[in-house]
């Protein structure tokens, strides 16, 4: 008599989901490309956090990069936008729609150089929304020529050295009024999770400003984007864990060892110190720590600042709890009669 064995259980998230039904389509992307690792973390991120993909709503402008939503989370809304104006399009998604979770893949030409107008304005606003920014400091899709973060004295493959200095993105976010200002590489999986579920947690604007090495036109030796360069001068500010609020967040911990940031819906971010202490709050020291690094030739990683106080643009156009896009013409459509005294008190 046959048996036919008993297939093992499928493993499913908190909210019974496989993580295939977080992924998208296939990669077009060279082989290699850290924007691939990126992808990767995000799919982790949002499935062991439990957030239902058609909850979200992602954005992007043009670019390699910006090919990059179409291979995760096949089921979320999307929307590619033109070149630069991924913050215009995802700010007026959220305004109609806060019940989303808004997520922006963009690059560092993408957001740096065409889009830096709307960028900026993004920041001053506070949108929530997880800003990633993939850096690998050329325009990949043109031919790799030099990028507005390219590094003062990078070298191309042909040799030629930029001579201009570069945009930090996340001093622009932590001088405008983004909310949580993060800097990673797309090599450091750990790390890189961390981070993103501490976006998915915060209520307000996250920039995340991630290194991700070009294989094609800048992986190579006088790169300051490469891997190998990322593997020698990268420095963690700390050991970064991330609790979400569904989980058990107490435990003993040594005084003096771990900062511990509490976010919106009571997810914890925890900050083991390495080598110094460091104060993610503390705005002015945290501009002053990517001066300091960038001198050195150090790219410091990991939370560089948070601020949970600061209220979002739609807190401050005390929208209803009912989205925007969900609400009846009657609603949001002033009647002939409140047409007429608006147009007389204009005489």
């Amino acid at each position: 008599m046959s048996t036919t064995a008993t297939p093992p259980p499928k493993k499913v998230n908190r909210i019974g989901l496989e993580v295939l039904q977080y992924r998208g389509g296939k990669t077009t992307l060279c082989a290699g490309c850290g924007h691939n690792a990126i992808t990767e973390r995000i799919i982790e991120a949002f499935y062991e956090m439990g957030v239902e993909p058609y909850k979200v709503a992602k954005f992007s402008g043009i670019g390699c990069s910006s090919k990059s939503p179409a291979y995760f989370l096949n089921s979320a809304h999307g929307f590619n936008s033109v070149h630069g104006r991924a913050p215009a399009v995802s700010t007026g998604a959220m305004l109609a729609n806060h019940n989303l979770i808004g997520i922006v893949v963009s690059g560092d030409g993408d957001t740096a150089s065409i889009g830096i107008g709307q960028f900026m304005h993004m920041l001053r606003r506070n949108i929530p929304l997880i800003y990633i920014i993939e850096n690998n400091g050329v325009y990949g899709l043109t031919k790799g020529q030099f990028s507005a973060t390219a590094d003062l004295g990078a070298r191309l493959k042909t040799g030629i050295v930029n001579d201009l200095p570069a945009i930090d993105t996340c001093l622009a976010g932590i001088e405008l009024g983004a909310t949580l200002v993060a800097r990673s590489f797309s090599g450091d999986k750990r790390q890189l999770l961390a981070i993103l579920k501490a976006a998915i947690a915060h209520k307000g604007l996250s920039v995340l400003d991630v290194i991700s090495p070009c294989t094609t036109f800048n992986d190579h030796e006088g790169s300051t984007k490469s891997y190998s360069y990322m593997k020698d001068h990268d420095e963690p500010l700390h050991e970064l864990d991330f609790v979400p609020f569904y989980q058990d967040i107490s435990v003993e911990i040594a005084e003096g060892e771990v900062r511990e940031v509490e976010l919106h819906d009571g997810s914890r971010l925890r900050l083991k110190k390495l080598e110094r202490d460091y104060d993610p709050t503390d705005r002015i020291r945290a501009l002053n720590f990517i001066h300091e690094s960038a001198s050195s030739g150090v790219v410091l990683t990991g939370i560089l600042y948070v601020d949970n106080k600061r209220k979002t643009f739609l807190d401050m156009l005390n929208l209803g709890d009912a989205p925007l896009g969900t609400l009846p013409e009657a609603k949001t459509r002033p009647d002939q009669r409140d047409l007429d005294l608006i147009m007389e008190e204009l005489r």
